[in-house]
């Protein structure tokens, strides 16, 4: 029975130790916020001091489970090509360009919100656009704030572009042009609510995801080159 409890708080808590470095420390603040609230609530009894550190105490927990960064050392097979972010696949299509297909990733907030190579490679080119900021499952989000990253590796190339949703509208770019990066290596990352699309040539590749599938950056493989 202890080894069943050991087990299941394991699963509940587990994710407390891959809280990403960038949310340890916002985290950290705002639970010191909780806590200096609470020691006001100690000494005055205000009623407003309590709600105030419970807010800050949820506000925390949600920041650190957001800020989560799973282990993942997958090791990608050179004729794979690996999902970029966790997610559920909004759409598989061409859009407007016939010979490249899109990929489009849609990640709530309750996802992992840090995004992978997605091939091995070297990094040819990275371009952040201005735009809007439309709710990152709606097909506005197409005109939102972006940012996009071409992997090449000989005849094969793979785009990843970051794209913001309505609420945080930030994003982070971990790797830079001459880089030589791995598949499921770390790229970026985008905050609270975003969309990442993949461009891939539609007749190099062979998709083996689905549309409304739920998929996790550096463990999914979204295809393969012919």
């Amino acid at each position: 029975m202890l080894e069943d409890i050991k087990r299941t708080m394991g699963e509940v808590f587990g994710w407390v130790t891959t809280i990403h470095p960038r949310g340890k420390r916002t985290s950290l603040i705002i639970f010191a916020l909780a806590l200096t609230a609470f020691i006001v609530y100690l000494f005055t009894c205000s009623v407003l001091s309590l709600a105030v550190a419970v807010l800050y105490t949820a506000l925390g927990i949600f920041v650190a489970f957001f800020f989560r960064d799973p282990y993942r050392p997958t090791v990608f097979k050179e004729d794979e090509i690996a999902c970029p972010a966790d997610g559920r696949i909004l759409s598989i299509k061409t859009e407007g360009d016939d010979n490249v297909l899109v990929i489009r990733i849609f990640l709530s907030i309750f996802n992992v919100h840090i995004q992978r190579a997605t091939i091995d490679g070297e990094v040819q080119e990275v371009k952040y656009t201005k735009g809007k900021f439309a709710f990152a499952n709606n097909p506005e989000a197409n005109n939102n704030e972006r940012n996009l990253i071409k992997f090449v590796n000989g005849d094969k190339f793979a785009y990843m572009e970051q794209i913001t949703g309505a609420i945080a509208r930030r994003i982070e770019c971990w790797v830079k042009p001459g880089e030589k990066v791995k598949a499921g290596q770390y790229a970026g990352m985008i905050y609270f609510g975003s969309q990442v699309a993949v461009y891939l040539p539609k007749d190099k590749v062979k998709i083996t995801v689905k549309e409304g599938q739920n998929v996790q950056g550096a463990l999914t493989v979204l295809g393969l080159w012919r």
